[in-house]
């Protein structure tokens, strides 16, 4: 029996945290979905009652024939599963299924989170080849049937600015959502003001600036601390030496431990929410801390500013200005009811725009518009 929805996700542990619940409204509409992705065994136990294809797919690869290679076996694949819809999130996956899709007569519906490492990095060899991507999804995104889910107007405007997509093929559903019954508000823990960023270790996420930040608040002797939650990720260019996050820990201006699996419980452990990242789609992270009522600190970037409106929610800084960071975070360090102030309307906008099931039945209603077109 054919699958009514396929998820094409490259990590299962990405399925996990952003599109299970996504899955199980599917199967509460009586939709048969499976999920083609690269399993991780410590995945298995919690994709219990899931169907999965396990697939390799490298985010990053610089070897043509691999990739072509890939590319030929999900075609296979796809031509035998034959969805009714399939779901790609994520840029390979995207430009990989929908053309396999488009092949096949598949109905496609992709999903960007943001327009990440290949569409902000200034290197040589990284705008190259985003000339190759340009041209790629213009030719996807033309004709056929498909849509692209994106996360912020930012993002939507730059792709049909750039005629890269049609207007008309862009759906904007803000976020995978927030489950507000797990995520919910808590009093400050006692002790000094702690940061947290919660996101893999990278440079892009505005890690070092946060160190330089954290640097210059010891040496005001402001007092306060700063966590990282999270792990580096060898797949992305920009991601953060292992030994690096060490000697910044051994130095004692961070505390970072790697992973965690509570997210709640890390936000009711902390007082401000912290994330210098240079773009986003639409930061899970920040819509969990905001719906646990706590105040951003986070940049004036496509993505993040979507979450945050200065002065309300919490600060915007300029993207790579730890100076800036530096003294958004001493505001809040010095002022426990401001931090109050945000962190109850961080709250009112998270129960406002960023409920889990809103993004649910969006998207649902988004498979049967594709399914139901000529």
């Amino acid at each position: 029996m054919h699958p009514d929805i396929a998820f094409l996700i490259t990590e299962s542990t990405y399925f996990l945290s952003h599109r299970r619940p996504l899955a199980e409204g599917c199967r509460r509409a009586g939709w048969r979905s499976l999920l083609i992705t690269n399993l991780h065994e410590a995945d298995r136990p919690d994709l219990a009652g899931i169907d999965v294809v396990p697939f390799d797919m490298v985010r990053v690869s610089h070897h043509p024939l691999r990739e072509l290679a890939t590319l030929v076996r999900l075609f296979l694949l796809l031509r035998r599963l034959r969805p009714r819809l399939l779901h790609a999130v994520g840029l390979k996956p995207v430009l990989y299924g929908a053309l396999a899709g488009r092949l096949l007569g598949i109905r496609v519906v992709c999903a960007l989170a943001g327009l990440g490492y290949v569409f902000t990095s200034g290197r040589l060899r990284v705008r190259l080849f985003r000339r190759l991507i340009v041209l790629w999804m213009r030719l996807l995104f033309r004709r056929g049937r498909v849509r692209l889910i994106l996360q912020n107007d930012d993002d939507a405007e730059k792709l049909v600015a750039n005629g890269i997509i049609p207007p008309e093929r862009v759906v904007m559903i803000r976020g995978s959502g927030v489950d507000l019954d797990v995520f919910r508000p808590s009093p400050e823990p006692d002790g000094v003001p702690v940061f947290t960023v919660v996101s893999r270790m990278l440079a892009d996420k505005g890690i070092r600036e946060l160190v330089l930040a954290a640097r210059l608040l010891r040496w005001r002797g402001v007092p306060c601390r700063v966590r990282l939650v999270g792990e580096p990720d060898p797949h992305n260019l920009s991601s953060l030496p292992p030994e690096q996050l060490a000697a910044w820990r051994a130095e004692g201006v961070v505390e970072w431990d790697g992973p965690e699996q509570d997210i709640a419980r890390v936000w009711a452990e902390s007082h401000v929410c912290v994330l210098p990242s240079y773009r986003e789609g639409m930061p899970k992270a920040l819509l969990e801390a905001a719906a646990c009522g706590r105040p951003i600190i986070t940049t004036d970037v496509p993505g993040c500013r979507a979450v945050v409106e200065d002065g309300i929610e919490g600060l915007l800084v300029p993207v790579r200005d730890w100076s800036a960071l530096a003294d958004a975070m001493e505001r809040l360090v010095r002022s426990p009811a401001l931090r109050a102030a945000m962190g109850r309307a961080a709250r009112t906008r998270a129960e406002r725009e960023f409920g889990q099931q809103p993004v649910v039945a969006r998207t649902i209603t988004l498979y049967h518009q594709v399914l139901d077109a000529p």
